[in-house]
C-alpha cells in the first residue's frame, strides 16, 4: 500500500518560514519523480516545485528564490523549505510521487501565512 504523509505545515507570518515533510512508503522512493503542489481556495492545484530521481530541480517562478526543495532517499522522504513566506502562499500542500506509470498523492498539509 502506498502511503505519502505530509507534515510540517502550520501558521506563519509573512516573513516566516516553514519545513514541509513528505514521507513516502510502499514505493521505491528513489525511482520516483516528487513534486509538491498547493492549492489555494477556489483556485486550480498548481505545481510549486518537483525534483526528479536524479536530484534535478524546478520551480514555479512565484517560488524562485525562496522556496527549496530536497529529498532524502535513505529516508524516503521530499522536503519543502518554504522561506520568506507571504499571504498569496496560503494554501493547502500536498506531495506527489510519479513513476512507474503512475502518480500518488498525499493528503495535504494546510500552510497558512498571516499575521
Amino acid at each position: 500500500q502506498v502511503q505519502l504523509v505530509e507534515s510540517g505545515g502550520g501558521l506563519a507570518q509573512p516573513g516566516g518560514s516553514l519545513r514541509l515533510s513528505c514521507a513516502a512508503s510502499g514505493i521505491s522512493f528513489s525511482t520516483y519523480n516528487m513534486g509538491w503542489y498547493r492549492q489555494a481556495p477556489g483556485q486550480q492545484r498548481e505545481l510549486v516545485a518537483r525534483i526528479t530521481r536524479g536530484g534535478s530541480t524546478n520551480y514555479v517562478d512565484s517560488v524562485k528564490g525562496r522556496f527549496t526543495i530536497s529529498r532524502d532517499n535513505a529516508k524516503n522522504t521530499v522536503y519543502l523549505q518554504l522561506n520568506s513566506l507571504k499571504p498569496e502562499d496560503t494554501a493547502v500542500y500536498y506531495c506527489k510521487a510519479s513513476g512507474m506509470g503512475r502518480d500518488y498523492w498525499g493528503q495535504g498539509t494546510q500552510v497558512t501565512v498571516s499575521s
